[in-house]
């Protein structure tokens, strides 16, 4: 009963009160790509219509929804999912057709976006993400969901940018500062573990979280999948950046049974098992590790028997020059990792749960990512 279970959460957080019944409102969910609601790859049609419904309930009338897929258009995806059927009850579609520049003088690594061109136009925003892991980041949840708002192809381009998860992550902090959501509200019923955030394996959460910190909720996701928070690049740069509270300790989950700390919370909610890469932070140098430092390093890696060599992840690489390509008729793409940046959007992309993280065995003993 997503009505009742949404409309419970947002209870408890007040957001009835964060809204003004004349303002224009923006509901971003995560519709990554053509995907079934099944599939735990998008937000699930029943949650953001249940939150719609919440803010009509308590006098929101204009809303509006969109995203920016990171392969074909909104509206397919959002048609795939379901999200348009629940969208045709009076949600109009936003304009993410094109992007436009706007800056942020007070980014502290990223001054400005190219944002779809209708996310500046709105006076709030609702981020309606989804609970999965992510290679580059580990989880992606409420942070993460918002670079969506990133007009299309850009996104690739942020890639390139910043090229490894912390400063992706720093990137992802500065979007939030600037667009900040008023409120976060994560579809957990159904969560995706493994290869995600499209390849991975659905797996029961059972879980609505609100917040109006999309730090916290992330750190209350992360440690609902037994992941240390400190682990989780845009846990640690988004407390660090002050989009919100990363520390455990001070953070309150309420419930309808009363107040739990993150550990009472990961004890009766949480999954052990959820399969989401737990490792170490990287270490300092060992000189001595140098060497191997390509046999070692975690990368994207092509499965031949599930690859229909659509090229869909060649078309996706984002580095200049491509850093995967068919080299042989009837063959797999070949990744070229002096040229990769590990930033993953190959694995994001593929629709066929060919590509992932490929870590070598002595990386999984030392359970550590070496930096050499």
């Amino acid at each position: 009963d997503a009505d009742a279970a949404v409309a419970a959460a947002l209870d408890l957080v007040g957001a009835g009160a964060l809204f003004a019944p004349d303002e224009k409102i923006l509901l971003k969910p995560n519709l990554l790509t053509k995907a079934t609601a099944d599939g735990a790859v998008t937000t699930h049609p029943a949650v953001f219509a249940a939150t719609a419904k919440y803010l009509r309930a308590h006098g929101c009338a204009d809303l509006a929804y969109g995203d920016s897929p990171g392969r074909g258009s909104v509206e397919t995806a959002a048609h795939a999912c379901g999200i348009a059927d629940a969208a045709a009850l009076g949600i109009r579609a936003a304009d993410f057709s094109g992007g436009r520049t706007v800056p942020y003088p007070d980014g502290r690594t990223a001054k400005e976006f190219i944002l779809a061109n209708d996310v500046p136009s709105f006076d709030a925003i609702v981020n309606i993400c989804k609970m999965k892991t992510h290679m580059l980041e580990r989880i992606t949840g409420a942070q993460k969901n918002l670079f969506g708002c990133v007009f299309g192809l850009n996104k690739g381009a942020s890639h390139v940018k910043f090229p490894n998860a912390e400063r992706f992550a720093c990137m992802l902090a500065d979007l939030n500062r600037m667009l900040r959501p008023r409120l976060h509200v994560m579809d957990g019923v159904v969560a995706m573990e493994g290869n995600g955030p499209q390849s991975g394996t659905p797996t029961p959460m059972h879980v609505i979280l609100a917040s109006t910190d999309p730090v916290a909720l992330d750190t209350v996701f992360a440690a609902l999948v037994y992941l240390d928070p400190a682990l989780v690049p845009t846990n640690v740069i988004g407390a660090k950046y002050g989009v919100g509270e990363g520390d455990p300790a001070k953070i309150e989950v309420v419930t309808a049974d009363g107040v739990l700390t993150v550990e009472a919370a990961q004890q009766k909610y949480g999954n052990p098992h959820f399969d989401v890469y737990r490792g170490r932070a990287d270490k300092g140098e060992i000189k001595q590790l140098r060497p191997f430092r390509r046999l070692l390093a975690q990368r994207p890696r092509i499965d031949a028997k599930k690859c229909v060599r659509c090229s869909v992840c060649v078309r996706s690489c984002p580095v200049e020059g491509g850093a995967i390509h068919f080299k042989k008729d009837g063959n797999p793409p070949v990744y070229d990792y002096q040229k990769c940046i590990r930033c993953y959007c190959c694995q994001e992309m593929c629709p066929k749960k060919a590509i992932y993280n490929y870590r070598n065995p002595l990386t999984k003993i030392a359970d550590v990512k070496f930096k050499v």
